[in-house]
């Protein structure tokens, strides 16, 4: 630290010395006993003493200290500006925040004490360390941004109070049986698949069952913004990191899942500058937010998912081949709806329970609409069935929904529907009169299920819809 000296330092010095004899040394424990610290100098904004408070609080030395002109203060670099001196120049009290040394803040405020002839005779400062209040408050603010970021963010379409319980197929029981197996690890998965499969779905179950379970799960959809908001989206920026940025910055979804699961669906779209960030960020867990100089460290579960052909992007040159070596640790790949075709009745039933929920309805399937709906190649997958479900529920006009509700475009030929329904007419008239016999027979439809193999319960709502006449 510098320390003045020679005629100017002497000539301070004594000026102090004349001033110390006024002082009142009772003053000097009166203010020592104080929690805040105190800082006083002359009219000239020469320093007459200080407190033990402000010793602790800044880290200066008293003794080093009295006899300094503030002005030599502030060009030593012990504090960022005086607010003596600026209670001098203005006349009347000053409060401002000091810096000490690189990121210590204080505040202060200073208050003039005029002798008899109106003329500044002392300025006393008062001092409070709002440091740990500082960063507190910055700590709550990132916070406040992290929570808004996971609400956006952490949320999906397919990934809520819609989904509920998921029914998986024979098909698709492979996929979560092998994203159960590899949860526990930390390998990067590559979801592959038809828009609307349920990659979205699969990905956050694979973070259930994970260590990072507890953390937050931020999904990210590489294609739904341009490259320079993406950017900043991904990475986060610090204040004034360019025009129109926040004065605060903003934390990135890299920082935002740490700890738990980034999930960075369509990947395939993310662009090629990106491509090169994200793959320093995976090998070093560590990256630079725009506008930024320092590291900040991460530590992630990363899921990716992607309806394209990641193998022929890297040969048309719009993905890196090393990148994909490090996503494609695991690749699982979802089958589309039309390869699952049990799961779309239980699909259907499934959805409408849940729109009925929401709109305070009682809306519910005709037979012929499952048989339609069965054939229908389903190229939205189940993103169309959940739009088509929410579509008939809301402009039904009756609490049954039939095939004549159905747009055309899910809508089977004449022909195929009169045979589809004369086997069905056959198969269901067979079916009533084995359980009439086997009921003749039993006694009871308990002892008659279980004769036919079949649960009470299916047998009982067999009855039920034939005595309502659906056949």
């Amino acid at each position: 630290m510098l320390y003045c000296s020679g005629p100017l330092r002497s000539s301070y010095r004594k000026r102090w010395e004349v001033n110390q004899v006024v002082f009142d040394k009772n003053l000097q424990r009166v203010i020592d006993a104080l929690s805040d610290g105190v800082y006083i100098t002359d009219g000239n904004g020469v320093t007459v003493t200080i407190n033990k408070a402000y010793e602790r609080m800044t880290g200066l030395s008293k003794h080093r200290l009295i006899g300094m002109h503030m002005s030599e203060v502030v060009k030593a670099g012990y504090i960022s500006r005086s607010v003596s001196l600026e209670v001098i120049k203005e006349l009347d009290a000053v409060t401002i925040i000091q810096t000490i040394g690189d990121d210590h803040k204080i505040f202060v405020s200073g208050t003039p004490m005029f002798d008899e002839r109106g003329r500044i005779e002392y300025v006393v400062t008062t001092a409070r360390d709002i440091t740990e209040l500082l960063k507190a408050k910055h700590k709550e603010e990132q916070l406040d941004q992290l929570l808004k970021l996971k609400e956006l963010y952490g949320k999906s379409a397919l990934n809520g109070d819609n989904q509920g319980t998921f029914i998986i197929s024979r098909n698709t029981k492979a996929c979560y049986d092998l994203a159960k197996k590899v949860a526990t690890s930390n390998a990067k998965v590559l979801i592959q698949g038809e828009t609307g499969t349920g990659k979205t779905l699969l990905a956050n179950t694979i973070h259930k069952f994970s260590k990072a379970c507890d953390g937050p799960f931020i999904e990210l959809n590489c294609s739904a913004m341009p490259e320079s908001l993406l950017e900043a989206e991904l990475f986060g920026y610090v204040p004034g990191a360019f025009t129109g940025a926040s004065a605060k910055g903003h934390i990135g979804l890299l920082e935002a899942a740490n700890n738990g699961t980034l999930f960075l669906d369509e990947i395939g779209d993310l662009p090629l500058s990106l491509q090169v960030k994200l793959l320093k960020v995976i090998a070093e867990n560590r990256f630079i937010p725009v506008g930024g100089t320092d590291f900040k460290n991460v530590n992630f579960r990363l899921i990716s998912a992607t309806h394209h052909n990641l193998r022929q992007l890297v040969e048309t040159k719009l993905f890196r081949e090393d990148l994909l070596y490090r996503l494609n640790v695991v690749p699982i790949h979802l089958p589309p709806l039309r390869d699952r075709r049990d799961e779309i009745v239980p699909l259907l039933e499934h959805y409408i329970q849940y729109f009925n929920r929401v709109y305070e309805l009682d809306c519910h399937w005709h037979q012929e609409v499952f048989e339609q709906l069965d054939r229908y190649d389903w190229p939205g997958n189940i993103r169309e069935l959940i739009n088509l479900t929410e579509r008939l529920v809301v402009t039904a006009d009756q609490p049954l929904i039939t095939i004549e509700q159905l747009p055309a475009e899910f809508k089977l030929e004449s022909s195929f529907i009169g045979e589809k329904r004369a086997l069905k007419s056959q198969v269901e008239a067979l079916e009533q009169r084995l359980i009439d016999e086997a009921i003749k027979e039993c006694g009871t439809t308990r002892a008659a299920a279980k004769l036919l193999g079949i649960d009470q319960s299916t047998l009982v709502k067999k009855q039920k819809r034939w005595r309502n006449g659906k056949l």
